[in-house]
């Protein structure tokens, strides 16, 4: 699953300006700047701040963080395991399909999402799924 407009989620806490951008300069006021309502690609607070919101919505919905690696999160519902990892603004789901269409559904009921469908691609890894098989490359 992939977060659209991932880093349009977080929010400012703190006072951020830039210069005027190019093409919407205010004649006469050239030394003016823009305070930001919303954060940009490139801003260095931002993936901090798209983590601290999608972090919290995912402690709401029962999901636990790993002490060992803070971007793998995991519930178990029925005695079923949901496992997420979370990288940058992509998510991974592995579980039993129910789980992970429930999950789907609400984590699209907060963000808007894209469905990426089964991974074919992870940090350089070249992912196959079969069923009940996984080949990496």
């Amino acid at each position: 699953m992939d977060v659209k407009l991932a880093f349009l989620h977080g929010s400012l806490k703190e006072e951020f300006y830039v210069e005027q951008p190019e093409g919407f300069e205010v004649q006469g006021r050239k030394t003016h700047v823009c305070r930001l309502k919303k954060f940009l690609y490139g801003l260095k607070q931002a993936p901090r701040a798209l983590y601290e919101r999608i972090d919290n919505y995912l402690m709401k919905m029962g999901f636990t963080r790993s002490e060992a690696d803070p971007n793998l999160y995991f519930k178990v519902e029925k005695d079923k395991p949901l496992i997420l990892v979370l990288y940058v603004d992509d998510l991974f789901l592995i579980g039993d399909d129910p789980l992970i269409h429930q999950c789907k559904r609400e984590l699209a009921s907060e963000f808007e999402m894209k469905d990426l469908g089964l991974m074919r691609y992870f940090l350089g890894l070249e992912v196959w799924q079969k069923p009940g098989e996984i080949f990496l490359s």
